[in-house]
């Protein structure tokens, strides 16, 4: 054997040795279990400030503030959600509280503070305006994954399409929609929303993310309504994750008194 042939040999062997270790490909149902994870279970609890602004079709502005405090059960599962406005003035010190029950309707409650009123919220509103945002509910809280079905589309150099369409198309507004995933960090970076006649009609973007306590997290996202030429841009600020939220938090009491040594901004 020439010494040609045993460097070809070697290196045939070399390529068969690095494809029998090679990590196995991502399944479709994978890829949306870590992405669903990046995007809603970015460790055990956190707290964020956020600030909302709703610019309408006439270029009118609106500004919504909050902060929010999230909790897991686990990974997937079921989480608990609270949320205290600061702004604007008229809704300062309305407050949110969401027991999220993934596989079956969620347990919402909206404290009123001009009326001293704490009131039940229907649990089938998931695909309405948050806070009169363009953001919907399940926007914020995430869509059970047991609720599409999911294809990969296209797997390109940096993300993963996804098209997913529900199982119960009658509960949406969408007939399906796509998802472009990053393969690094399995952060949802773009979702668009088609309506029957294949029309884009909403998208929700994220447009700037950074590391955080270790874990990937969108810090600016922006939703746009093409019917109604709407859009709104929510700043994410203050983030702090692992801050060890006691399940006193999210109550009733905490509605009417709301939690604040777990709502003060954390130290740098």
């Amino acid at each position: 054997m020439t010494l040609l042939q045993k460097a070809s040999l070697a290196y045939t062997l070399i390529a068969l040795a690095g494809s029998a270790y090679a990590e196995p490909e991502l399944t479709v149902n994978d890829i949306i279990t870590k992405a669903n994870n990046v995007a809603f279970y970015q460790g055990n609890d956190g707290r964020a400030e956020t600030r909302m602004k709703i610019v309408d079709s006439s270029g009118r502005e609106q500004i919504r503030q909050f902060t929010i405090l999230r909790k897991d059960n686990e990974d997937g599962g079921n989480q608990q959600f609270y949320v205290l406005f600061q702004r604007p003035s008229d809704v300062k010190r309305t407050a949110f509280l969401v027991k999220k029950n993934v596989g079956g309707d969620d347990d919402r409650w909206l404290y009123l503070p001009s009326l001293d009123l704490v009131k039940r919220i229907s649990a089938g509103d998931k695909r309405t305006s948050f806070v009169g945002s363009d953001f919907y509910y399940e926007d914020v809280s995430g869509r059970a994954l047991s609720e599409d079905r999911h294809e990969l589309l296209e797997t390109t150099d940096t993300h993963y399409v996804i098209d997913n369409h529900p199982k119960d198309p009658a509960s949406v507004e969408f007939k399906h929609y796509k998802v472009w995933v990053n393969k690094s960090t399995f952060l949802p970076e773009r979702t668009e929303y088609f309506d029957e006649q294949e029309k884009l009609f909403r998208s929700v973007e994220s447009l700037e993310h950074n590391i955080i306590d270790g874990y990937a997290t969108v810090t600016k996202m922006k939703v746009s309504d093409f019917r109604t030429g709407g859009f709104t841009l929510s700043e994410i600020r203050f983030i702090k994750y692992d801050i060890g939220l006691p399940d006193s938090v999210f109550s009733e009491r905490s509605l009417r008194s709301p939690p604040q040594e777990w709502l003060k901004r954390p130290e740098k």
